[in-house]
């Protein structure tokens, strides 16, 4: 059982209908190449497949949603995230931050001081698959097993 989805928006704003950017916009993915961690239920796995050929996700590990948050967790000012903040929203560390969300304990939009996505660079060495097609059929859309690498290469 999936506890937390790490979701990155792969397409950018133009030709994307009314009912995607909506969904979009309540997922917190407004801009191309931004990943969000949403905990998992009935209903958000519900609006990932309903905006699959915009937006890859994958099952979140501790290790990379502590990688995120080193490096690309921001606050308000566009700032960096320090371990006074961490301990401020009542966390020791970030890596005890990673674990809470990647069990889905607690939900990244709730942490106030935080913005609630990480803005992440496009690809070092581009992407390998197609981002047009779901990942079932050569791309990378969708529900993706290999989006953990692709992370990695965009922090």
């Amino acid at each position: 059982m999936t506890n937390a989805y790490l979701v990155v928006r792969i397409k950018g704003q133009a030709d994307c209908p009314y009912w995607a950017t909506t969904t979009m916009t309540l997922l917190k993915l407004d801009k191309k190449y931004r990943a969000t961690i949403l905990p998992a239920k009935d209903n958000t796995l519900g609006m990932l497949r309903k905006v699959q050929h915009y937006v890859a996700w994958v099952e979140l590990d501790a290790s990379l949603a502590k990688e995120l948050i080193d490096k690309k967790a921001r606050k308000g000012g566009y700032q960096k995230v320090t371990a006074n903040d961490l301990k401020e929203l009542g966390f020791a560390s970030s890596a005890e931050l990673a674990t809470a969300l990647s069990e889905g304990k607690v939900a990244l939009s709730k942490l106030k001081p935080l913005k609630p996505w990480f803005a992440l660079s496009p690809p070092r060495f581009g992407f390998k698959r197609s981002t047009k097609l779901l990942y079932g059929q050569k791309g990378i859309l969708g529900q993706n097993k290999d989006l953990g690498n692709l992370v990695r290469n965009m922090i």
